[in-house]
């Protein structure tokens, strides 16, 4: 069965340069392994990537060990989602690919929120009345 992003539709890849998600796969697929839900498809700003920093979630030096290679800005990457959650909270939401988010991200964060911060725009428009 495919995954579902937030829109309910198939999940779309999200990043393969750097390439991200949870499994290295290029999705934010959330597995029964994932239990920090690595799934909020997010477009690395400054403002995020300093936040993060500043919550203890240093998002831009490499971990090799990881396989993560430090982000810059406009990076695509599958962050947690309560951290992106956090992020919006204080001010400093990323910018989020919806088609690449995964449906398990709706556990969190409202659909609503994830909304005012999209990227994408879905072929259906009535999706975002």
């Amino acid at each position: 069965m495919a995954e579902r992003n937030v829109l309910g539709s198939d999940l779309e890849p999200c990043s393969t340069d750097p390439v991200t998600g949870f499994y290295r796969d290029g999705t934010c697929t959330v597995g029964p392994e994932d239990v920090g839900v690595h799934g909020v498809c997010a477009v690395m700003t400054p403002e995020f990537l300093a936040h993060q920093e500043s919550v203890g979630n240093d998002l831009v030096t490499p971990r090799p060990e990881w396989r993560f290679p430090g982000l810059v800005p406009g990076d695509r990457w599958c962050v947690v989602a309560a951290r992106w959650l956090q992020a919006y909270d204080d001010g400093a939401a990323a910018p989020v690919v919806l088609a690449s988010t995964h449906e398990a991200a709706l556990r969190l964060i409202p659909l609503a929120t994830l909304r005012e911060h999209a990227v994408d725009v879905p072929d259906d428009l009535s999706s975002l009345e």
